[in-house]
């Protein structure tokens, strides 16, 4: 008699769990629905503050093109000799910068370096002081005439003339150094063959 009485109990309490999932199914099954629409209206906010994120992106994208762009101009520019001697390397740098011109190069782009006595055109404007010379430089749309001294303050251009007129050794270096860093097309050199490979051969 006594198994009887447990049996049943056993099998209440099976029936018991059983059945209070089967109401909590049917009453989950209508939640679910009602709860993700109202919490549909936050998510359309979302993708708004995110769209300034791709503008960053494409910044990101144009900056590695500036130094793309950047190693273009440190091509070797091509060197020619013109051979002349200390007293006649000015002259013939002048008849240079004049077929230079007539080629159609833009006097703008024409900068002429000397390594002893200055062009006469670059004493003249020191006349009027460093500021209203180096105006000209800034300016951009003549031919420019440095010394070798002051040549490292001039500024890039397509073609460089060198004018070797005399001048200790090392301001032929100085020049030939400075043209070869500021050409960026063409670099011209007049002057005494030997002084000039000798200089260039030093690693100019």
């Amino acid at each position: 008699m006594p198994l009887s009485p447990e049996e049943p109990q056993i099998t209440e309490m099976a029936q018991g769990p059983r059945a209070t999932p089967a109401g909590a199914r049917i009453a989950q099954t209508p939640r679910p629905v009602p709860g993700p629409r109202p919490a549909a209206p936050p998510r359309p906010g979302r993708p708004g503050p995110a769209r300034p994120a791709p503008p960053v992106q494409r910044t990101r994208e144009t900056a590695p093109a500036a130094p793309v762009a950047a190693p273009a101009p440190a091509a070797t520019p091509q060197i020619q000799l013109i051979p002349a001697s200390p007293d006649g390397a000015l002259d013939a740098a002048e008849e240079a910068v004049d077929l230079l011109l007539d080629s159609g190069r833009n006097p703008g782009e024409v900068l002429v370096i000397t390594t002893g006595e200055a062009h006469p055109w670059a004493a003249h404007e020191l006349s009027f002081g460093d500021a209203s010379y180096w105006a000209q430089h800034d300016a951009g749309d003549d031919v420019f005439y440095a010394d070798a001294a002051v040549a490292a303050r001039a500024a890039s251009r397509p073609v460089v003339v060198v004018a070797v007129n005399g001048g200790a050794e090392s301001a032929a270096a100085t020049a030939l150094s400075a043209a070869h860093g500021r050409a960026g097309a063409l670099l011209i050199v007049c002057g005494d063959p030997q002084c000039v490979n000798s200089v260039l051969g030093a690693g100019v």
